[in-house]
């Protein structure tokens, strides 16, 4: 049942005038008077029609675009390229034609912003919504997410997940563009055990994140596979330190856990967490690091160490970022096309482009083998 501007004023003890006032900013209101309507607008998840009022169902030409980091190189490629999808071929005149307006809004990876950025986007009615990577697993969030989505696909918005998995028992999705988070890490892994390597240091992202735990899942996949995953001494001590938590994952012996360091994804990330590695496991001969980001951290803190790569120790990376190819050495890593993802999901978001059979393609990822790995030293 729509929520009305009545309902509204019910619920806050006001005027209807009052909550349109407040509502418009228009009009000078008592503070505690507008903090009680805010919060029964809010309660109410009332929704303002402002121009469409006349058509309850009809949609904007805004699109909302939900990025973890707008500064991070991922996210900025998925979003520059739906942005492309989603502005309209356009003729040069100036004149809007079919184009919509593509608005990006960075989360900065708080779950209570997504949330926040989708009730804001419900409320200009946006054609369009298109959420990029991972997805925090937490059971709360995620039945809050169902039911936000939920009810902006009921008001007509089309809603898009690129990077990142579908919802459990969520069908508001018009398709949901998932990477091979878990082949990539696998393949990763694989690789590094090809060349000899026995003693691989894993630098995680953080464990409440669905890509994390995929990356790590392919990377311990590898391991078992090979017979690595348990101790070579038959245990290990489970180790802390700065940005430490162990798990992430299914299996995991004591010194798989031990060998794993989770952190945020970035370059500080990448260097604490490789020194505390060091510290773990001075044996170590492989550092895979949660993305490349970090794995530029994790050479550094190599290098201060007084190693070399790829003589001494070994440094993979994920993603493929521009920059992955212009390290010294340059980077292995695993491939993902940010950029055609990013630009099928601003084509699904339009309806240009036909969903996936049951809605959903899993995007496959390409190891990219560089100069930064080798084979141990003998």
């Amino acid at each position: 049942m729509t929520v009305t501007l009545a309902d509204v004023a019910a619920r806050a003890r006001v005027s209807p005038a009052t909550v349109s006032r407040v509502l418009n900013g228009n009009y000078p209101v008592a503070a505690s008077t507008r903090e009680r309507v805010l919060r029964a607008v809010d309660d109410l998840d009332y929704v303002l029609n402002g121009p469409a009022s006349s058509l309850a169902a009809a949609t904007s030409d805004l699109v909302g675009i939900l990025v973890n980091d707008i500064a991070d190189p991922f996210f900025g490629i998925m979003a520059g390229a739906a942005q492309t999808q989603i502005g309209g071929p356009g003729d040069g005149s100036g004149r809007a034609g079919g184009e919509k307006l593509a608005v990006i809004c960075n989360t900065g990876g708080s779950p209570e912003r997504e949330l926040t950025y989708l009730t804001l986007l419900q409320r200009q009615r946006a054609a369009a919504v298109v959420l990029t990577g991972g997805a925090v697993e937490n059971p709360a969030h995620q039945a809050a997410m169902a039911a936000k989505l939920a009810k902006l696909a009921d008001a007509g918005t089309r809603i898009v997940f690129c990077g990142r998995p579908p919802l459990p028992e969520s069908d508001a999705l018009v398709a949901a563009l998932a990477f091979d988070n878990r082949g990539g890490g696998r393949r990763l892994t694989e690789h590094l055990i090809s060349l000899g390597h026995r003693r691989i240091g894993y630098v995680a992202g953080p464990p409440e994140r669905t890509t994390t735990r995929h990356r790590l899942e392919g990377h311990r996949e590898a391991l078992r596979a090979a017979g690595l995953d348990a101790a070579p001494d038959g245990g290990a001590e489970a180790g802390s330190g700065s940005g430490a938590e162990a798990g992430g994952g299914a299996a995991g012996s004591g010194d798989q856990d031990r060998l794993t360091v989770h952190g945020p994804y970035d370059r500080r990330s990448g260097y604490e967490a490789t020194l505390e590695l060091l510290r773990r496991a001075p044996d170590v001969t492989a550092i895979v690091a949660a993305n490349d980001t970090v794995a530029l951290g994790a050479c550094a803190a190599v290098r201060d160490q007084g190693m070399r790569i790829p003589q001494d120790i070994s440094v993979a990376g994920f993603d493929d970022l521009p920059f992955s190819v212009d390290a010294v050495p340059a980077l292995t890593t695993v491939r993902l096309p940010l950029f055609e993802a990013g630009a099928r999901a601003g084509r699904l978001a339009m309806g240009k482009e036909n969903p996936p059979p049951g809605g959903i393609a899993t995007i496959a990822a390409e190891l990219m083998i560089r100069g930064s790995t080798a084979a141990p030293r003998g």
